[in-house]
């Protein structure tokens, strides 16, 4: 069967015309149609480069058993895992990609998950393996994980119920529904939709106690994010996890793994944890970048 590389972004074009008659208390309309606008003309340049991130990226080759191999800890960044959202593929993080590169992160890997997912238990699962392999092959033993929409929903399952937390230093997400999104309702034929409403087994799981996790949590959203409803389900509020949510203002869903800002937000806290609180989040709108603090603190 040939494969139609463009089909599976479709579902993503509704809401983001929708957000165009979407008008919120909080949010003046002419901001509401800049960042539609501005997904819009990412969608338009993700079309282009998708096909290309269908293939599964090319990895080394794993040293043989008898090959000696120093530890990497306290030398170097740890390997940083980019995981992207449903219906997409690693070609999501070609900018932000490109942004860490630039700045001295050498060790980059984006990992496909497959498009027939129907579970993200299982999807964990099989991101710890991915990450087990990633640690003996780098000599590393944690990594950081800079997941979109499902994706950050993927590797916190991991890290909070599957015990990588000894594996994943930093999670860092961006858009991703932590308590569950109403949007695209007729979507709900999807498993993996179903699980991403809010009530669904998986984020009940997640409510769950999480005593002891050591993972650091930073959770970027947007108000403006179309796939996010309502949009603070994009906020990790936990009272066991060490967690941080940065409000960003004026960007929509596809926006958020592509703008400098979020990039340079990206890089701080991979770099150094916690971005400091300077108070209200980072403002498109001209204001430098600020941050909300920590949501809780184990």
């Amino acid at each position: 069967m040939q494969i139609q590389p463009f089909f599976p972004l479709s579902p993503l074009l509704p809401p983001l015309l929708r957000q165009v008659s979407r008008v919120r208390e909080a949010s003046p309309p002419a901001a509401l149609l800049r960042a539609t606008a501005l997904d819009l003309a990412i969608l338009t340049g993700h079309l282009v480069l998708y096909p290309a991130g269908i293939i599964q990226e090319r990895r080394a080759a794993p040293l043989p058993p008898e090959a000696p191999q120093l530890p990497a800890d306290g030398r170097e960044r740890p390997p940083v895992v980019l995981l992207h959202g449903l219906v997409d593929n690693r070609s999501v993080f070609v900018m932000l990609r490109r942004s860490l590169a630039r700045h001295g992160w050498d060790r980059l890997i984006s990992l496909n998950y497959s498009p027939l997912t129907f579970d993200i238990r299982s999807a964990a699962e099989l991101l710890g393996q991915h990450i087990e392999e990633i640690c003996v092959r780098t000599g590393h033993r944690q990594v950081d994980v800079i997941g979109h929409s499902m994706g950050g929903l993927i590797a916190r399952y991991y890290a909070q119920r599957l015990g990588g937390d000894d594996r994943i230093r930093t999670l860092v997400t961006l858009g991703t529904p932590h308590e569950g999104t109403t949007v695209v309702p007729f979507a709900d034929a999807h498993p993996v939709v179903r699980q991403m409403r809010p009530g669904s087994g998986l984020i009940d799981e997640l409510r769950l106690p999480a005593i002891g996790c050591r993972t650091r949590f930073v959770s970027f959203w947007s108000d403006m994010d179309q796939l996010m409803d309502p949009v603070e389900t994009a906020r990790i509020e936990h009272p066991d996890l060490l967690a941080q949510n940065v409000r960003v203002s004026g960007l929509g869903h596809l926006t958020l793994p592509v703008h400098p800002a979020v990039a340079a937000g990206v890089r701080h806290v991979l770099e150094s944890g916690f971005l400091p609180d300077l108070g209200s989040g980072i403002d498109l709108g001209g204001s430098p970048p600020a941050t909300e603090g920590p949501a809780s603190v184990a």
